[in-house]
């Protein structure tokens, strides 16, 4: 009886170790598959700044969607390198060029009970590489792959063209 019992408790210590080592072995494969990953953070200041048409020269603009309303604007630091498989397009940002954009976003924004937004690019040690200019219903992910490049998806093109949107650009 007494054997039957210490065989027991060795077999629930091993079941126990092999669960622990499995959750081990799991948290590791996960943070390697996420840990290349930044975020994006909303930022009044940023907000702001678009919204003034204030370019900043580190930067590479970029807009997604329409020429005249795009469904987002993003500035990437000219240290990095936006991955050249996204469809993003390049635009070479002036103050006035900038001016024609946001007014342009506004104006796709105006009566759908929604108002556009700026955020911080972070990336995946939480140092900001970008700005982002967009409705919150926009969403995207920041990637940095093994070759030092950037992915940022781009919001999806009929962004606006959803009916009943509320103040945080969901439809209802």
């Amino acid at each position: 009886m007494l054997l039957r019992e210490v065989g027991n408790m060795y077999s629930r210590r091993n079941v126990s170790f092999c669960l622990i080592l499995i959750l081990c072995i799991s948290t590791v494969a996960c943070a390697s598959l996420f840990g290349n990953y930044g975020r994006i953070e909303s930022s009044d200041e940023v907000t702001q700044a678009f919204e003034g048409y204030q370019v900043n020269p580190q930067y590479l603009y970029y807009v997604s969607g329409p020429h005249i309303n795009p469904s987002a604007i993003m500035g990437l630091d000219r240290d990095y390198h936006l991955d050249p498989s996204s469809l993003w397009r390049e635009v070479d940002m002036t103050p006035a060029v900038l001016r024609e954009i946001v007014r342009g976003m506004m104006a796709q924004v105006l009566g759908k009970h929604t108002g556009l937004y700026g955020f911080n690019i972070l990336d995946d040690n939480g140092r900001p590489i970008g700005v982002w200019y967009s409705i919150l219903k926009a969403r995207t992910f920041v990637q940095i792959k093994s070759d030092g490049t950037i992915r940022i998806d781009t919001p999806p093109l009929d962004l606006y063209e959803t009916r009943g949107m509320n103040p945080f650009g969901s439809a209802t």
